[in-house]
């Protein structure tokens, strides 16, 4: 049997290496996604988001100019520097160093996004994240995740296993989905109701 590589140290190696491990700043992979990821949320601005496994902010940067208040975390002291380093001219974004799904945020969120992340979970802890997402969801609020369709070396769960297990899980309305060779989109909401009808109320 493979064993499953510690989250910590595999992260802090990665770190170790690279400010942007995943060239986030440089990919138009990467920028395309961001740009895919702000168009599918249906409501133009949210109150309060939560952003876990926010590497080194560059999604912050983008979520916060359509939230009043942005909860950023990740894993890594070294992804918790970058991200408050890449946010820090915008006062409405708040990062902490926290572990998923178990050091979980107080209170109810308006918007949360679940980006490149959930993989790294195992079963147990994708099960208790999704657990979270439902007991922290604001009413009328957006789940959004994002994640690489393609194996990930050392780690047991694709994309496509991720975002069966949010789809059968969450009780909430699935509003969106976009798949292409490389990626899955979804976003969830305790509304139903379209963009049109949610701007028409």
């Amino acid at each position: 049997m493979t064993r499953e590589p510690d989250a910590r140290q595999y992260f802090s190696g990665l770190y170790e290496r690279s400010d942007d491990p995943w060239l986030l700043r440089e990919r138009w992979y990467e920028r395309r996604k961001r740009a895919l990821t702000l168009a599918m949320l249906p409501d133009e601005r949210y109150a309060r988001a939560y952003e876990p496994g926010c590497a080194n902010g560059e999604l912050s940067a983008a979520l916060a100019a359509r939230c009043d208040a942005l909860l950023a975390a990740d894993l890594n002291p070294d992804a918790v520097e970058l991200a408050r380093r890449r946010v820090a001219h915008l006062g409405n974004v708040q990062v902490e160093q926290r572990a998923i799904p178990d050091d979980w945020p107080d209170g109810r969120f308006d918007l949360i996004v679940v980006s490149e992340l959930a993989y790294y979970l195992d079963e147990g802890q994708l099960s208790r994240l999704c657990g979270r997402l439902t007991e922290s969801l604001a009413p009328g609020g957006t789940i959004l995740a994002c994640h690489w369709r393609q194996p990930i070396e050392g780690w047991p769960h694709s994309g496509d296993f991720v975002h069966d297990e949010l789809n059968a899980t969450l009780p909430f309305a699935r509003l969106s989905h976009y798949q292409d060779d490389d990626m899955e989109l979804d976003v969830w909401s305790s509304n139903a109701d379209s963009v049109h009808r949610r701007e028409a109320k």
